[in-house]
């Protein structure tokens, strides 16, 4: 069955943690993670609930291949409804926290609530308890991840937590595990420290028992291990280079986006991308990468460990920074550097440490300091907002005075907190914001790469990559080559995309396990775990399941098709020069046909027959 099938219910406003059945019936057709959590989401709390309020519900849970032996079976997810977007949330972590959970026996934790005074929740198996988390409060996440492991005396202890920002409401807080791995988008950690919830540590010694078919389930496993071993991109290219792989790749077809977004490729590219990580430094003769690592389970180990140059201005002065800890990704590099026009490989980096250590989403992050030196050099804003910071695109300087900023909470951190939409709303310009649904963009130029353009636009959670990863077909010719300045097909290739990933997200395994498998790899390995049939035709109707039921929650909260666009820049300026110069995204002449292709009306709400055929009526 794979599933523990035990749900916590955790009160904080009562301060009580009550175990209860997983909804089984939810879980034959939600599967777990991402749609099983949802489900529970939109049965038990209101669409329009303040994000912020004690109403709205914060849960973690896993998938039924977390914590099994199925490669990059280590995922966990939190789902909430969002403080930047006010669209549901899902954001989905690696490490090894998510196996904990599943190894002491709980499929999913419900906070409800909020706690009168500051807490964290213990878990130790069957024991679940609230202490007081006066003192962890106002300390970074690293700061606090450090003090339970002391006050615990147990280095196998799993911790989850949130930095400073999420406690004075920065509206892209993450929640941080393992030191530097994140349930990074949408300001989730956000809402954890809105309930007074300041982490969560987790032990699990019962292991995970109950697998469906257990013969079966070892050579499904096992067959798609040498799958992707075998694979160009989970074999070969992520473990070399991580996702920064992507960088130079990206920058060469014309589809990195640079300067919030006016222009398109990035002259520094190649000073950021993953093969810089590996050259020697000048100064030490050692790389920024130190090694790579792996999540639980991983048998891709894309993750970097890198460190920064001791005699860099950044870290000088300070010791702390002068180990190796999380690197730079692909997502993180582009939107601290190419967006902000930023080439310093050593400033990106410890900027990264930073997020990591103060529970920031660095995609949101970079991507606000970019609409920041935009309104700045348009003389919007000026040296009175920043606290006298001359925010200029290509200043390393100002990128790291921004991040700084941001996690001691000054004045101009406030207001990079708030997110680019609502910071350029604030200073008139609403047009600078590069997002969706108010979430920010990642590292790919709608214009250049139609079809991404696409799926950010009708993407629930607002911008995303990783709600439809496009690029892989696009780009990388992953499971089939269309190109990539072309709308014809696109509106079929994101929702088969977003379909497939929504069950991926579900199923408790990293999603870039999807470079080499497809459905005809991941379906046999959950069917035989799960009890029940997971077909490949009914784990894609899983997925299609669950994006409608996103979808609805959406609509319930509000949104739109007027929701479902893009900026006007990427609408209306074409790309200046390079690989794809001349182009717009196309998406008045994709959205109509994605609607029908998903069986919507032209105003973007699933029919009456949809529903019904996917049991959601």
């Amino acid at each position: 069955m794979s599933w523990t099938r035990n749900v916590l219910r955790v009160n904080l406003t009562e301060g009580t943690c009550t175990p209860e059945p997983l909804n089984m019936e939810w879980a034959t057709k939600y599967l777990g993670q991402r749609g099983l959590a949802t489900k529970y989401l939109v049965e038990e709390t209101d669409p329009n609930v303040d994000p912020l309020s004690p109403e709205n519900l914060f849960i973690m849970a896993t998938g039924p291949l977390t914590g099994t032996m199925a490669s990059t079976g280590g995922r966990y997810s939190v789902i909430t409804k969002s403080p930047l977007t006010g669209a549901i949330a899902c954001s989905n972590s690696g490490g090894f926290i998510g196996n904990e959970f599943k190894n002491a026996g709980w499929d999913m934790i419900i906070f409800e609530g909020k706690s009168p005074t500051p807490v964290y929740l213990y878990i130790e198996n069957d024991l679940t308890e609230l202490r007081a988390a006066d003192d962890l409060w106002g300390k970074s996440a690293w700061e606090a991840d450090e003090m339970l492991h002391e006050k615990h005396q147990d280095p196998n202890l799993k911790i989850a937590v949130v930095g400073r920002p999420a406690e004075e409401g920065c509206l892209y807080s993450a929640v941080i595990n393992d030191l530097h791995r994140a349930a990074g988008r949408s300001g989730v950690g956000t809402v954890m420290a809105s309930k007074n919830l300041k982490a969560v540590a987790v032990r699990g010694t019962k292991g995970v028992k109950g697998i469906n078919d257990p013969k079966a389930f070892f050579e499904a496993v096992n067959d798609g291990k040498q799958v992707l071993a075998e694979n160009a991109v989970t074999g070969e290219g992520l473990p070399a280079y991580g996702t920064q792989v992507l960088m130079n790749v990206i920058n060469g077809v014309g589809g990195l986006p640079a300067r919030n977004m006016r222009d398109v490729g990035f002259e520094g590219a190649e000073n950021i991308s993953g093969e810089a990580m590996h050259e020697p430094r000048a100064s030490d003769g050692k790389p920024n990468l130190t090694t790579n690592g792996a999540c639980f389970g991983c048998t891709i180990a894309c993750g970097r460990i890198s460190t920064v140059d001791k005699t860099h201005f950044s870290v000088k002065d300070k010791p702390q920074y002068h180990g190796a800890s999380g690197g730079l990704e692909y997502e993180a590099a582009w939107s601290l550097g190419a967006d902000t026009g930023v080439d310093d490989i050593d400033a990106l980096t410890y900027v990264n440490f930073v997020c990591n250590e103060d529970g920031l989403d660095p995609i949101s992050f970079g991507c606000t300091v970019a609409a920041a030196m935009e309104l700045f050099e348009d003389g919007k804003m000026t040296t009175e907002d920043t606290d006298g910071i001359e925010l200029r695109f290509g200043s390393a300087e100002a990128l790291v005075a921004s991040i700084e900023a941001v996690a001691a909470g000054t004045h101009f951190g406030k207001i990079l907190g708030l997110g680019s939409k609502r910071m350029c709303e604030k200073y008139g310009a609403p047009e600078l914001s590069m997002s969706v649904k108010g979430q920010e963009f990642p590292a790919y130029d709608p214009r250049g790469i139609q079809g991404i353009g696409l799926a950010y636009a009708t993407s629930n959670r607002g911008a995303c990559h990783l709600r439809g990863y496009t690029i892989a077909s696009e780009i990388l010719g992953i499971p089939v080559k269309t190109e990539q300045t072309e709308s014809d097909g696109k509106p079929e290739l994101v929702k088969a995309f977003q379909d497939a990933t929504a069950l991926v997200d579900s199923a408790g395994i990293c999603v870039f396990t999807t470079f080499a498998w497809g459905m005809e790899n991941i379906a046999p390995q959950i069917d035989a775990a799960c009890e029940g049939d997971w077909s490949v035709d009914k784990c894609l109707e899983a997925g299609e399941r669950i994006w409608n039921m996103e979808r609805q929650y959406n609509n319930a909260a509000g949104f739109t098709s007027d929701d479902d666009t893009l900026p006007k820049r990427l609408l209306k300026e074409a790309i200046k020069s390079g690989p794809t110069k001349g182009q717009v995204n196309r998406l008045g002449e994709m959205l109509p046909i994605y609607y029908e292709v998903r069986g919507w009306t032209p105003d973007g709400v699933p029919t009456a027959e949809t529903l019904e055929r996917l049991s959601l009526a």
